[in-house]
């Protein structure tokens, strides 16, 4: 083959594999489900011997119209070896330097990458090839293409294999492209836009025709992190045996000089090359670092010194990327559970539209039920799923859709939303979500979204995107190291040569990286945002974090929020002469579009007498209240302070009823006609919700102080406070949504100060409050005014939030203290002139990394004790050793492959 264009990851090597995998013909399957058996027939895969038509004859062009795709698209996937928000924004800044790319984000909390990319000037293979070479290869499964090879391919289109292989990486929606032999493998990248899955499906076809197929690629290669764990623990030996020939008097250097170079080789490769890919991107990483320690090393003939540091450095970087993807586990929030399956019942008429028909899905599906068991055929791609299909969910399912029961019932566990801990019951004509758990069932859910469109896709869009928003700590943090770094780069030549020893400038080089300083704070506060989500809360990111665990004040608007916001009519009081039932068809026609919780009292009267409402005209809602017209009459229902205000006047047998109503402890409502108060409604208040005596009894004993703010009366206020244990004095009835806001901003200068709420008229007081929480608001406003969103009912996952961040706290200032600590300590030693073992050096270094990985994944406090974490690190570490030396040694021994 010609050599590569390098923007291409390219790898041949001889195969020593096994055979291809068997295909299972989907004419040999059991189908049982008639919607696949009917796109399988419309895909021609019964009848694989026919003729493809669609292949042209003679070669085709190098340019072909059906691979171009115009527009902007976004994309996202995993990658590999991410360990440090430092290298994540470099890697960002490499990517953004690409044709046509408009937008990247590099997470490494979350190990994953997003970019935004104009499609016609670049392609996202490029991207991941550039990833690749700084060390963060794809983590997307490799396919074989089954039914083609190489050689077939090249016949059939007139392209050399590197020019096949060239174009295969432009296809839209591809991530790589390798040829082992004859055999082809891509990385297909799992997109939703149908319309780029049917340009990408139309291209393959042009290479590889419709009589190929896709399996998972069975055949055992050792990937990058496997070989550079190798290389770590062949050092081992060949530093041994170094040191064993260094002691020899007449053994040359050279000799020695090149089994270093040996053992280099192995544990350093990758090292090496992600150091030079760094410098042709203008970054400079801790792999420069440690390269030029090595070379140094080497250089001052310190072979064994070369070869622990090359090795420490591999055997770190396997344990780090270890210890992460474990965090990255205990980072998925409770939001991280899209199914990527449903199961669709299909009416068996005839007359019925399936909804696959015309998806560009058959591949995918062909590759499915190749890896499926006969309980599972019934399965399809959630991707297949349309609005108005019927989901059948079985008892221990995660429904994969939000929709509306229409058959059965069961009980349904809300936990990962809401947070709450007791399952519900959902029966015909309930509303269920996607990635709640059926606890018991069967249901028939009608998909009424699925997919982006779902409130769980939406909630995971808010997790990722503040999981990942750095802090101002962090922020300081950044361009301390963006400063620090050089100094030590242009410093440490300099002290080296005041101290006449070469060896501390590269000790300084390597000691002096912050990589452990870089994710004090990440970590945690990824850790702690999901751990937050699987409470059933919503943070917008550390800084939140941050606030919560310093707050000493915390504010509750009542009605809605602190109680369930149901109320029950008490009694109405009309003045001589007024009909009582005219009084509440009258406030029945005000209130028909109100949604307080005394409308909803009201309006149910009006029902239990059998009343008809009165047909009011011209409402408007006033800062307490409701008007209209009633024929030529203005009628008013409000709160009667907001009346007197406005002009109405107030009799004194309403005046002296609402004084009695008050010291009761009633909510009140008056009724006005053409300027006169004609009625008093009084009612009785909704009771506390569940877990808000315990919320504040748990305030309390953290020393937090708790006040309410409502629009009720006052008296109502300190009536309902005084039953869950708050004091007169830390009440605020009467006040109104501008005054609420002003309130709150006179609290937050002299407190740390939390304001939640779930009404509309709440939203500027929870802008303005230094911490803002929504509860169980669907409100947009109050989405966009609020800090923190809890989707459930349950107010006392504020506590959760509180303890959360008081921890997250705790462990950042514990994580900066121990980067510095050791990076002090081992700067402070080279300064004051002590010699100190380059490979010891980098050993703390690294194992301050190690540890502040550790503390960050301990910060949701599920229970795992740091031994037992470090115990199952440890034996991956075994696993891993064995299983790489494992395909080291078996593909010694593979037969040599046949070609035909």
């Amino acid at each position: 083959m010609e050599d590569a264009p390098e923007d291409f990851l390219i790898l041949e090597d001889e195969d020593f594999s096994s055979p291809e995998p068997e295909i299972i013909k989907p004419s040999l399957l059991n189908i049982r489900n008639p919607l696949l058996k009917k796109i399988l027939t419309k895909k021609n895969y019964f009848n694989p011997s026919k003729k493809d038509s669609s292949i042209p004859d003679q070669p085709i062009i190098e340019s072909i119209s059906l691979l171009s795709f115009d527009g902007t698209h976004e994309f996202d996937w995993n990658i590999r070896g991410m360990d440090c928000p430092d290298c994540a924004m470099k890697a960002s800044k490499a990517v953004k330097r690409l044709s046509g790319i408009e937008d990247c984000y590099v997470s490494a909390t979350e190990g994953r990458v997003r970019v935004k990319i104009d499609v016609a000037r670049g392609n996202i293979s490029q991207i991941s090839s550039l990833l690749e070479k700084l060390g963060h290869s794809a983590d997307v499964n490799w396919l074989s293409v089954t039914g083609q090879k190489m050689s077939d391919i090249e016949s059939r289109t007139g392209l050399n294999g590197t020019k096949v292989t060239k174009s295969l990486s432009n296809i839209i929606g591809i991530l790589g492209v390798r040829v082992k032999s004859e055999r082809i493998e891509l990385q297909l990248l799992n997109v939703s836009n149908a319309e780029i899955k049917t340009a990408r499906d139309k291209a393959l076809e042009q290479f590889l025709g419709k009589n190929y197929n896709f399996s998972k690629s069975t055949h055992s290669n050792l990937d990058k992190e496997q070989l550079q764990l190798i290389g770590a623990i062949m050092t081992i030996p060949i530093i041994i045996i170094v040191l064993l020939m260094a002691q020899i008097p007449s053994m040359p250097n050279w000799v020695l000089l090149l089994i270093t170079l040996f053992g280099i080789s192995f544990s350093s490769y990758y090292m090496f090359q992600e150091a030079i890919a760094s410098i042709q991107n203008r970054i400079l990483g801790f792999q420069v670092l440690t390269s030029l320690a090595v070379i140094g090393a080497i250089i001052l003939n310190e072979y064994p010194e070369a070869l622990m540091v090359s090795g420490l450095v591999a055997l770190a970087s396997h344990l780090e990327n270890r210890a992460l993807i474990r965090a990255r586990n205990a980072m998925q929030g409770g939001f991280d559970r899209i199914p990527k399956y449903a199961r669709i019942l299909v009416p068996r008429s005839n007359n019925v539209s399936l909804p696959l028909s015309n998806t560009p899905l058959s591949k995918e599906i062909s590759l499915f039920v190749n890896h499926c068991n006969d309980d599972d055929i019934d399965l399809m791609p959630i991707e297949a799923v349309n609005i108005g299909d019927n989901i059948e969910v079985r008892s221990g399912e995660i429904i994969p859709i939000d929709g509306t029961v229409i058959e059965g019932n069961g009980d349904i566990d809300k936990a990962p939303l809401t947070g709450e801990p007791i399952p519900v019951v959902a029966k015909v004509g309930d509303f269920v979500e996607a990635g709640l758990v059926l606890k018991r069932g069967p249901i028939l859910v009608k998909c009424e979204a699925v997919g982006d469109e779902t409130r769980l896709s939406n909630l995971i869009d808010l997790v990722r995107k503040y999981r990942d928003k750095p802090t101002k700590k962090h922020t300081i943090i950044e361009k301390f190291t963006s400063v620090w770094v050089p100094f030590v780069l242009v410093m440490a030549p300099l002290i080296g040569i005041y101290t006449n020893s070469i060896l501390n400038t590269l000790i300084l080089w390597v000691v002096s990286c912050p990589c452990s300083l870089l994710l004090a704070s990440p970590v945690p506060h990824a850790t702690a945002l999901s751990a937050a989500s699987k409470s059933g809360l919503v943070a917008r990111g550390g800084d939140v974090l941050e606030l919560a665990a310093g707050i000493d004040l915390a504010l509750f608007d009542k009605t809605g929020t602190l109680t369930s916001g149901k109320s029950t009519l008490k009694e109405v009081f009309t003045v001589r002469g007024f009909d009582e039932s005219l009084a509440i068809s009258l406030a029945s026609g005000l209130e028909k579009r109100s949604n307080h919780p005394y409308a909803s009292s009201i309006i149910n009267e009006l029902d239990e007498r059998s009343l008809k409402a009165s047909k009011i005209t011209y409402l408007k809602d006033g800062e307490a209240g409701i008007s209209g017209k009633r024929d030529d009459e203005t009628v008013v229902i409000g709160r009667i302070d907001w009346l007197v205000k406005s002009g109405i006047s107030i009799p004194k047998s309403i005046n002296d009823e609402v004084e009695r109503m008050r010291k009761e402890g009633y909510g009140i409502s008056i009724l006005a006609v053409d300027g006169k108060a004609v009625a008093a409604f009084s009612f009785l208040h909704d009771e506390a919700r569940e877990g808000v005596r315990e919320l504040i009894n748990d305030l309390q004993e953290r020393k937090i102080q708790v006040e309410i703010l409502s629009g009720d009366e006052q008296k109502s206020v300190e009536l309902f406070a005084k039953s869950i244990g708050i004091p007169a004095s830390s009440c605020n009835g009467g006040v109104d949504p501008e005054g609420k806001a002003i309130l709150v901003s006179k609290k937050i200068i002299n407190h740390r100060t939390l304001m939640a709420g779930d009404g509309f008229n709440d939203a500027g007081a929870l802008a303005v409050a230094d911490i803002g929480i929504a509860i169980g608001s669907g409100e947009q406003v109050n989405l966009d005014a609020a800090d923190v969103l809890i989707p459930g009912q349950n107010p006392h996952s504020i506590i959760r939030l509180i303890d959360l961040a008081k921890r997250t706290r705790a462990i950042v200032y514990l994580n900066i203290s121990i980067s510095l600590l050791i990076t002090t300590i081992l700067v402070s030693t080279v300064l004051a002139g002590y010699q100190i073992n380059l490979a010891a050096g980098i050993a703390l270094h690294e194992a301050s990394v190690f540890l502040i990985i550790l503390n960050g994944m301990w910060v949701s406090g599920n229970g795992i004790s740091r031994f037992s974490t470090l115990l199952s690190i440890l034996n991956d570490l075994k696993e891993d050793i064995v299983q790489s030396f494992t395909i080291l040694f078996q593909s010694f021994f593979r037969d040599p492959p046949t070609t035909s």
